[in-house]
């Protein structure tokens, strides 16, 4: 295909970047060309482990070998050591774990069980919050009423709570309200990392009302903080909790993780997926967890996050902050202009729906190296030519 045939049929729905890699290695993207960028995004937080790594390569490529594909319809032990491995990497009490393809399924099936167990019709949700494309998730997406679902009534009766006011969420969570969602680090906001003690008063509302608190780790989870999910760093235990984005490395996939009273309450026929649990997929979530505790990644990412933090606020960064690997650099200014500066010296970053946040996703393997490299680079630029 010619370069004037290239994307000719596809919806032009997404904003691109001058760079199209065909290939990639470790934490660096390459073009045609030979040019090397240093990916500091990981497609939206995707390649956990950066490109080719060995380990994730051969545990897809020998189950793609040995069984591509089987539906929930029959059983398979790859599936069963993937929730295994899953349920223990997560915190304590979520022993169950429902597969599915992406983060706003894993979020629409959440609040579809919080709805139906409860047997209520509300839900509490945090300004600034993203959660999904998709009906359920869209409606708990901010803002209320121009968010991505598009349909013309929510599917459930949604209230809206500023982040970190605690005395808002205690005032909307009531006998009515089915569930409390919240990400313990909203991403697509800026990386604003929810308050430890918002979060607590989240757990302990919903204790106090008969509600389930959900905590959306779509993003922050798979240890893309520091830690294996934002739930350990919070020190509060959900009721059901949401995982996707790194979960198998690059290869589409999302979990609801659950108590056990929660999964309790289903039967057969309950929850749904064609694609969720595929064995291809499940070979590589548990390639993802065991090279996540093997390689140490966890110590990793609490390091180099620690580095940036103490050496990129230099040029148009003004502050930093978020969490683990999911940072927040605040520019002077626009975002879009700092990341555009960063791609002509071959880093790749992102931005947020704050104009004036740049948003960094890297895989966990990145090391301080690559950090000394972003910070060398911010420090070459000046917010007059920017």
């Amino acid at each position: 295909m010619n370069a004037a045939a290239s994307g000719a049929h596809l919806s032009e729905v997404y904003p691109t970047l001058p760079f199209e890699p065909v290939g990639g290695e470790g934490v660096y993207l390459e073009d045609a060309a030979g040019r090397r960028v240093l990916d500091l995004y990981a497609g939206h937080a995707v390649a956990a482990l950066g490109y080719r790594h060995p380990r994730l390569v051969e545990a897809v490529a020998e189950q793609a070998r040995t069984l591509f594909f089987q539906s929930n319809a029959v059983p398979l032990r790859v599936r069963d050591e993937a929730a295994q491995t899953l349920a223990d990497f997560a915190p304590e009490p979520l022993e169950r774990v429902f597969f599915v393809n992406s983060g706003a399924e894993a979020n629409e099936n959440a609040l579809r069980l919080a709805l139906k167990l409860t047997r209520r019709t509300g839900v509490v949700a945090v300004e600034h919050a993203f959660h999904g494309r998709t009906a359920a998730a869209g409606a708990v997406t901010w803002p209320p009423g121009k968010s991505w679902y598009g349909f013309p009534r929510t599917p459930m009766d949604v209230a809206f709570v500023a982040r970190d006011d605690v005395a808002a969420l205690r005032a909307a969570v009531d006998d009515r309200t089915a569930a409390v969602i919240l990400e313990p680090v909203q991403g697509l906001a800026g990386a604003y990392a929810l308050s430890p003690e918002f979060c607590r008063a989240a757990r302990k509302a919903c204790d106090e009302t008969g509600a389930l608190l959900i905590l959306d780790e779509v993003q922050t989870g798979i240890g893309r903080l520091g830690a294996p999910f934002g739930a350990d760093l919070l020190g509060i235990a959900p009721d059901l909790l949401t995982t996707a984005k790194g979960l198998a490395g690059g290869l589409p996939a999302g979990a609801v993780l659950m108590r056990q009273e929660v999964a309790s309450e289903l039967g057969s026929g309950s929850l749904g997926t064609t694609f969720g649990g595929g064995p291809v997929t499940c070979a590589a979530i548990t390639a993802v967890i065991d090279t996540i505790r093997r390689e140490g990644l966890l110590d990793r990412v609490r390091a180099v996050s620690a580095q940036i933090r103490a050496s990129c606020r230099v040029g148009p960064v003004r502050s930093v902050h978020g969490m683990g690997f999911l940072l927040g650099l605040v520019t002077g200014p626009p975002a879009a202009a700092v990341r555009d500066a960063l791609l002509e010296r071959s880093i790749l970053t992102g931005t947020s729906v704050d104009p004036h946040v740049l948003r960094l996703l890297p895989p966990l393997i990145l090391d301080d190296e690559h950090a000394a490299r972003l910070a060398a680079a911010l420090g070459d630029l000046d917010d007059a030519t920017l």
